[in-house]
């Protein structure tokens, strides 16, 4: 028992980054079950970034934003931030973890909210989509997720690669959403920063840990 806590608690302090996020959320989480319904609709939208925000304060929402989590259910993002995010920091580095974290959210914000911009200009979007609540974690988790491709050695960093584009592209073919396509780019913006990930590390190679176990 204390090795386990002693190596979790390593793995914690190697991945700074990545569970001070963690707190922000859990902190923020529980706020957001002791608001009313209403109130936490408003409260939420203000930190949007939706067209109308984005016009206003694009700094302050596109910060905020990654702040909250609108589904009030925090331990799924503590069991995806561990798989994803604590692997990339430990590999990359806190700073140039963060630049993958940052472009990830930041650009695919932007170009999924520009892409319903035209939509609402083409009257294919209600105007009221202008107010679309648009918060979270998820396209900075798209984006460092797509960029631990380059952490797996080949031929299992293209299963990988696939596991991680394909959920992301499905929805692109039948009735997309504007998150939708943010996902999508998000994991385009994961493997661009290719120059960011590049020799940091020697790529893990899945069957060269099996074979460890096995003696």
């Amino acid at each position: 028992m204390r090795r386990g806590l002693g190596a979790a608690a390593a793995y914690v302090r190697a991945s700074p980054g990545t569970y001070v996020w963690l707190l922000i959320l859990f902190v923020t989480t529980v706020a957001l079950h002791h608001m009313s319904p209403s109130f936490e609709e408003q409260f939420l939208r203000q930190r949007s970034t939706n067209i109308h925000e984005l016009s206003r304060n694009p700094t302050r929402v596109l910060i905020t934003s990654a702040m909250w989590i609108d589904s009030g259910y925090w331990i799924p993002y503590a069991v995806l931030f561990s798989v994803f995010h604590a692997p990339a920091e430990r590999w990359l580095g806190t700073a140039r973890w963060l630049l993958v974290c940052a472009a990830a959210h930041v650009l695919a914000t932007l170009i999924s909210e520009l892409a319903l911009l035209k939509a609402i200009h083409d009257g294919m979007a209600p105007r009221s989509a202008v107010n679309t609540l648009d918060i979270g974690v998820s396209y900075a988790l798209a984006g460092v997720a797509a960029a631990l491709t380059y952490r797996i050695a080949a031929p299992w960093r293209y299963l990988y690669l696939a596991l991680v584009l394909v959920p992301f592209g499905l929805p692109l073919t039948a009735g997309p959403t504007f998150t939708d396509l943010g996902h999508f780019v998000a994991a385009l913006i994961g493997l661009a920063c290719y120059p960011l990930v590049r020799g940091r590390a020697k790529a893990w190679n899945p069957k060269e840990t099996l074979a460890a176990l096995r003696g």
